[in-house]
């Protein structure tokens, strides 16, 4: 790919919308400059398009992101079957199990949330498709990592702030690469109150007809109920059996 064949605006200004999360719902133009590394009057372009575009609302000082945001994600929803393919198998495993199950695929060093079949709140977040955590700490995340070439999920984690969550969070890189190759060995990751204190996980990953893995099942459970022993022994059986039933309908 040539450089004249990209569009620096257009990556600019997408940048620019994923500034915006959870955490900073509101930003000012200072505020995307600082958290994009660009200049103000380069933020102060992108916001303002977005704004003219329907995509943000202006208050005179803070800029936030509309519902029409929302159609950037259905886009990928609607163009992808994975997500239609999947929830029906996350809904029977959630209804076998008692638990929530949810699907989620790699987005840099991210996992993005596809799918959900939920039958409590276990996390202080309010997870559904679209929802976004760190690779390195979420159960998911590592089968996922694990999937990579060795050299791919080093670089992913070196480039990933590995900041400690709760005091289980494990954040050094070669403990993190130990852990990858445990997982790539077992078949299966499990978190114990890493990402959250309280919160315990099981996950899979899920592969095509053609063996590559396309995306990664969990069921997150509270840690007053499992142990790690107790998650593999009554969980992992199910999530092994709903995992064979999808590699056959995903081509």
């Amino acid at each position: 790919m040539r450089e004249t064949d990209l569009m620096a605006g257009f990556a600019k200004g997408l940048k620019v919308i994923e500034t915006f999360d959870d955490m900073r719902p509101r930003l000012s133009i200072a505020d995307v400059s600082k958290w994009t590394g660009y200049d103000r009057a380069t933020a102060r372009r992108c916001l303002l398009t977005l704004v003219d575009c329907g995509y943000a609302d202006f208050d005179g000082k803070y800029f936030s992101l509309t519902p029409r945001i929302l159609r950037l994600g259905h886009a990928y929803l609607a163009a992808t079957p994975l997500p239609r393919l999947t929830q029906p198998y996350l809904e029977r495993l959630s209804e076998r199990t008692g638990e929530s199950v949810s699907a989620s695929v790699m987005d840099g060093n991210e996992i993005i949330y596809i799918a959900r079949a939920a039958q409590r709140r276990v996390m202080s977040i309010n997870l559904g498709p679209g929802s976004r955590l760190p690779a390195y700490c979420a159960s998911m995340g590592r089968v996922l990592l694990a999937a990579l070439p060795e050299a791919k999920a080093r670089a992913l984690l070196e480039a990933t702030d590995r900041k400690p969550l709760t005091p289980n969070t494990k954040t050094d890189l070669d403990a993190l690469m130990d852990e990858l190759a445990i997982v790539r060995r077992q078949g299966y990751a499990s978190i114990d109150q890493e990402l959250e204190i309280g919160l315990c996980s099981i996950a899979v990953p899920i592969e095509n007809a053609r063996g590559q893995v396309v995306a990664a099942i969990n069921i997150g459970t509270s840690s007053l109920h499992y142990t790690p022993a107790t998650l593999v022994e009554k969980l992992l059986p199910e999530m092994r059996d709903t995992q064979a039933d999808m590699r056959l309908v995903l081509a």
